[in-house]
């Protein structure tokens, strides 16, 4: 004898697991082979990216809008302050020469 003896029983396994790899293989060639199929889950691929990025800039945008607007807002009421302050500026400034003149 030359080697182990395989039984019946042996050899039909083996031949179902080599059937088994064989059908995956074909199967793996023919997705490789389907051109219109892998078009179609790289350009889903590529709309669910594009989605994200548009969700992502949009919310930065937002954030981005919130920011200036509250800018808007304090440079809204730094202009609705301003001629109060030159009007206490003046104020000052004439109490001051007043004040100086009467001294005299």
């Amino acid at each position: 004898m030359t080697g182990p003896e395989i039984s019946q029983e042996e050899i039909q396994q083996e031949i179902e697991r080599t059937r088994e790899r064989l059908g995956e293989t074909v199967e793996e060639l023919a997705a490789k082979a389907d051109v219109k199929a892998r078009a179609q889950a790289k350009a889903t691929d590529v709309k669910a990216q594009a989605q994200a990025k548009a969700v992502e800039a949009k919310t930065k945008a937002q954030a981005k809008a919130g920011e200036l607007s509250g800018q808007v807002r304090r440079s809204e009421v730094v202009q609705r302050r301003w001629p109060l302050a030159v009007a206490a500026g003046v104020l000052v400034a004439s109490a001051v020469a007043v004040w100086r003149w009467r001294k005299k």
